[in-house]
């Protein structure tokens, strides 16, 4: 017998699925809960595919799958910044949920790199995890498991050997994702990653525009109509200064969902190229 339980009441509510009264007790309850109280709430469960669209087929353990189905915070959640306050322009409509520093560290390059890489260390990935740094060194996690880390000293840096943490252990992805975050942004990311043509578009691109400041936004689901083939998106972002990733509002009717876009890509916060679609290059 399988058993469904609800949390955020006083109580947990504990009901068999093999009767009508439960059946009759999930509509009550879903009408009377606090919205945000569903336990395992995702992107992919809070953004349905408007009517005539269906989501895209993905393969399973992809990127793609990763970021479809990543936990979103309770619907209602304001973005914080990382000092803790609330961000006052509200162009979001859910928030991502992962914890950001305490630090004016992981802005809108630096949240799509951290997704990247939890993605990649999640699955052992760790000969994937590399990233390039503003001066364009190549920096792959796998020389921090080895106990090497890099010095830097103006805009030259070399890699050094001493006693520091070895292994594919959280504690040195950590100190590894720090160092990117201070070194990294749209500029270097720019320099990994391929274009992309918007008729080709997929979970887990991006539309970036390099530059100091630039900005990137990530694409995070994909759905497309039944009998036009239109595709339509969704898209996350983190941003100046350091805060919450949150999946956007768009201009359309179908807002939150992203047309394609004849001209340049307007969201919220930034005005992208209609050119300005990359991907990287290990997907």
């Amino acid at each position: 017998m399988q058993r469904v339980i609800f949390f955020g009441l006083k109580k947990k509510i504990i009901l068999s699925v093999n009767s009508c009264y439960f059946l009759l007790q999930i509509v009550f309850l879903l009408q009377v809960l606090p919205t945000g109280y569903l336990v395992g709430e995702t992107i992919s469960a809070r953004f349905p595919a408007p009517e005539g669209f269906q989501k895209t087929g993905i393969e399973q353990n992809s990127f793609g799958d990763f970021l479809r189905n990543y936990p979103l915070k309770p619907q209602g959640s304001p973005v914080h910044h990382f000092d803790g306050s609330t961000k006052n322009k509200e162009v979001h409509v859910a928030v991502l949920d992962f914890p950001i520093l305490k630090k004016d560290l992981i802005q809108c390059a630096d949240a799509i790199i951290k997704l990247r890489a939890e993605y990649l260390f999640d699955r052992g990935s760790y000969n994937q995890i590399k990233f390039k740094i503003t001066n364009g060194m190549d920096v792959p996690f796998t020389e921090f498991a080895k106990g090497k880390r890099v010095r830097v000293k103006g805009n030259d840096t070399t890699w050094i050997e001493g006693k520091f943490k070895k292994g594919n252990t959280r504690a040195v992805f950590d100190e590894y994702l720090f160092f990117i975050y201070s070194y990294a942004g749209t500029a270097s990311l720019g320099k990994e990653l391929i274009t992309v043509q918007l008729s080709d578009i997929q979970i887990g691109d991006l539309f970036l525009e390099a530059g100091s400041p630039g900005h990137a936004v990530l694409v995070v689901d994909l759905a497309k109509n039944l009998s036009s083939g239109e595709k339509i998106f969704l898209l996350a972002q983190s941003y100046m200064p350091s805060q919450e990733m949150h999946v956007v509002k768009s201009f359309e009717k179908i807002s939150p969902w992203y047309r394609i876009p004849r001209g340049n890509l307007e969201t919220p916060e930034w005005t992208f190229s209609n050119k300005s679609l990359v991907r990287f290059k290990n997907y």
